[in-house]
């Protein structure tokens, strides 16, 4: 099993993901937040298994909500860079991760 390390950042996303669910009924933030943990955890067995995508990190997406994780792997450490909605404008999406990759990752 590889070790799962979450940037600050990707922190944050949970952290924006369970306000904007809570916001629009109470419990759906703290489902959120449990079901990405799972996705998250899972990257401990499936680290380095799925496509890759902009600035070659690898993404999987979430099983129950519309988000996509983004991560890099050493062979060793799932390194998670940022979780974000799906849903948003992929050049928007392009653009956090291009702001990201040089601040936080390996």
């Amino acid at each position: 099993m590889h070790k799962v390390q979450i940037t600050p950042s990707a922190g944050d996303d949970l952290l924006d993901g369970f306000s904007f669910y809570e916001a629009r009924e109470a419990g759906v933030g703290d489902y959120f937040l449990q079901c990405l943990a799972s996705d998250i955890e899972s990257l401990g067995l499936y680290g380095g298994i799925h496509p890759k995508s902009h600035l070659g990190l690898y993404r999987t997406s979430s099983k129950r909500f519309p988000f996509s994780i983004y991560y890099q792997f050493d062979g060793l450490t799932v390194f998670v860079a940022a979780i974000l909605d799906a849903r948003r404008n992929p050049k928007a999406i392009r653009r956090v991760l291009s702001d990201r990759a040089g601040d936080e990752l390996v």
